[in-house]
This record gives C-alpha cells, structure tokens and sequence, in this order.
C-alpha cells in the first residue's frame, strides 16, 4: 500500500509538540460529539502541522494549489484511545488528493508504536480516504496517539472530522505529553511489548521494577531480587530498555533492565535525544510493571546517551 510519508524532521515535530506542551488545551468531556445539548469545540486547520489534544470537530479547506503532505497528529490522555469520524470528504482522487488515517503516528517513514510493538500489521495501520465518500464506521487508535495525514493540491477541497477519546482499561503503548510526569507501564500478563515515548530529551528515573525473575503470573509470592542490569544480554526474556533516538523508530539502549525492587531508583539516565523512550518486553509469563518519572534534563545533568542530530 502506498501511503502517505510525512516528510517532516524530528526537530520540527518537536517544536511543535513543545508549544503545545507548554500550552496545553483541557481537554472537554463531549463525548457523544454529536450530543445537542453540548457544543463541541470547533477548530479550522491553517497550519500544515498540527497537535491536537482536545474532542471537537476539525475542519480543513485548501486556500493554494499547492500539493503539499501536512498532518493533524492527534494525543489523547494515556488511558484513552482516539476515535475519528468523518464527516464531509471532498479531496477529489484525479488530482492527487488523499487522506490517511495513521493507528499511531508517523514521522519520515518511521511509527509510533513501531512494527514489533504494535498489535495490527503495519498495513493494516493506514485507512485511505479519496474522493467524496466518507467511511461510514469510526476510525480507531489502538493507544493514544493518532495521525490525520493529507494530501489536498486544488484551492477549495478539503474535510472535516469528529474527534472522540474513550478509556482504554488496558495501556501499553503511550505518547507522552506532559514535562514532569509519572507513569506505570503493565503487560497485564500478555505476551506483549509496550512503550513510553516523548518528543524530547529526557531524566528517567526507575520508582518501582516488577519485570520477570521474581515477579510472576503464576506464582504467588514475590522475591525482591532489586534491579539487575542487563538483563537482555543475559537471555532473560522479560526486560525494561531504556535510552532514546533521533527518530520514532530508533532506540539506542543505555540499559535493559529487570527484577523486583519496590524502592526508587538512586541512578538517572539522561537521554539527550530528540526521543526518549521506555520500553518493557514481555514473555506473558509474568505480570510485569514498571513506573517511571519522567521529565526535561537539569542543566548541569551528566548525559547517559547524546544522539547526533
């Protein structure tokens, strides 16, 4: 399938998703958007990048001929998934026209989540929109980041869509958007790999380690074993990776980690990278769990891992 790349740098995205960090929008209870009673928030699309973090209703109209690729990457609160509904559709598909609904997000042909941690096949991510028909079903995320990518060249075409976040009881894979935040990562005893990611160089320091030996699903004890490094070197298959990468798809690991240890962490990795990323492998043999503290580096911070940019 030929979908839509979003030929965008990291740097920039990253910018981007800065401003919006430090200005966040609350997000609105509107759901169902389409309640009478309650008016959905409404935003007109101008800027061929954008963050959007609340429930509403999106429109967007070409003002040039220009067949430029632009993106709505949308973020909804850890525990929630996000769902698109399209309202109106007209990007006709004999001038190059097209719309990609991504599961996740996508930046210079890489994804979030990438291809090892995402329970769909990559194909199976993209849902393509062209012409004047509207998909009649709601378009969802699997986690809680999703990506409207467009292609519009002709002046005077252009869509509109609903947004709608809905809990998800069960979390793996999280873009972060807070500065300074804590988060717990939980397998919930499935063969499954899942990942904390933020746009921006990071301190992330360990507060609790549940992850394989000494912690299991079928056992009823615990053995506080403390924090043994390296665990993927020693051909454990339950594990926590830590470092970062100038890329969504690109994880250079400062340390894998594993065992039981209720106790913060002393040690803190500096992830001086355009993305820090946590990351927990799990066999399905444990209930694994890991929280983390998250937040921008101090100034006078030692770097554990520098990526070149």
């Amino acid at each position: 399938m030929s979908h839509l790349l979003l030929i965008v740098a990291i740097p920039v995205l990253a910018t981007a998703y800065a401003a919006f960090v430090q200005h966040p929008r609350q997000t609105s209870l509107l759901y169902p958007v389409h309640s009478k009673r309650i008016r959905p928030q409404e935003k007109i699309i101008t800027d061929c990048m954008t963050v959007w973090s609340e429930e509403g209703h999106l429109y967007y109209k070409s003002t040039t001929n220009d067949p430029v690729v632009c993106g709505i990457y949308i973020i909804a609160k850890p525990e929630q998934t996000v769902h698109v509904y399209f309202d109106y559709v007209d990007v006709p598909c004999n001038s190059g026209g097209l719309i990609a609904f991504v599961d996740g997000w996508e930046l210079n042909g890489q994804l979030f989540p990438n291809e090892n941690d995402h329970p769909k096949a990559t194909e199976d991510r993209f849902y393509e929109i062209c012409g004047s028909k509207r998909p009649k079903q709601v378009l969802k995320s699997s986690q809680n980041a999703a990506l409207i990518q467009y292609r519009v060249p002709r002046r005077g075409n252009g869509f509109s869509f609903y947004v709608s976040f809905i809990n998800n009881p069960t979390p793996c894979n999280i873009l972060i958007q807070g500065m300074n935040e804590v988060y717990t990562l939980r397998n919930y005893g499935k063969q499954v790999n899942c990942s904390l990611t933020t746009l921006y160089p990071a301190e992330v320091k360990i507060l609790s380690l549940g992850v394989g030996l000494g912690h299991g699903q079928k056992r009823n004890y615990e053995l506080e074993t403390g924090t043994i490094h390296k665990c993927e070197n020693r051909g454990l298959p339950d594990f926590v990776q830590v470092g970062g990468g100038d890329g969504l798809g690109q994880l250079s690991v400062v340390d894998s980690i594993c065992g039981t240890h209720s106790a913060p962490e002393n040690m803190v990795e500096t992830i001086m990278c355009g993305v820090t990323t946590v990351r927990m492998v799990s066999s399905g043999q444990f209930h694994n769990a890991v929280t983390v503290a998250v937040k921008p580096p101090e100034i006078e911070a030692t770097p554990t891992l520098v990526c070149q940019h």
